[in-house]
């Protein structure tokens, strides 16, 4: 079994995955994060690719004890090896983070593997823009919530992203969260 690589966003109405000052409190107003639907979706994730500047803000949120970080027991069900992509490490280092540069394709098959037949779940919003870009996609997971935010991060921050069609696989709803599921089409 060979796992997808798949972006995962929870997303307001209007396109934004975070709010102005990167907030995102705003996505447990609506969803629970022990919710077994999630639980399901973390279960089928063998690894994580994320953007330095994603991991600076989780680290900033759980600092400042914000809604949704692991120090207040609301973190992502995840558990697997989690990559970072970045041109600089931090000193130190994060313990059981590996960091990679260079090539996205080569980042990509790199956590890929890693994996193990899982999906690999793609986050941060330029680094889903790059593996969009490339071709890198094979799914996009949207968790739609009920809010106009008005202003934030958008889905992706690819300018000159060219068309990509995308075909519909699923869509579920989860109390107040609509779950939609694409294909993206190559």
């Amino acid at each position: 079994m060979t796992g997808k690589v798949v972006v995962n966003r929870a997303m307001s109405l209007d396109g934004f995955i975070a709010g102005p000052g990167d907030t995102q409190e705003w996505i447990f107003d609506f969803i629970e994060p022990g919710a077994p639907w999630l639980t399901e979706i973390a279960a089928a994730t063998g690894a994580m690719l994320v953007g330095r500047r994603t991991v600076e803000v989780g680290t900033r949120r759980e600092a400042d004890n914000e809604r949704g970080t692991e120090s207040r027991d609301e973190g992502y069900p995840f558990s697997g090896p989690t990559f970072v992509l970045t041109h600089r490490q931090p000193d130190p280092p994060e313990p059981d983070v590996t960091y990679l540069s260079g090539d996205i394709a080569e980042a990509v098959g790199t956590a890929l593997a890693a994996a193990g037949g899982k999906n690999l779940e793609v986050l941060g919003a330029d680094v889903a823009g790059q593996c969009l870009r490339r071709g890198l996609v094979d799914e996009i997971l949207v968790y739609l919530l009920p809010v106009l935010l008005g202003d934030g991060i958008r889905f992706y921050s690819s300018p000159g992203l060219a068309r990509i069609d995308l075909e519909p696989l699923d869509s579920a709803r989860h109390g107040a969260v609509t779950v939609l599921r694409f294909r993206v089409r190559k």
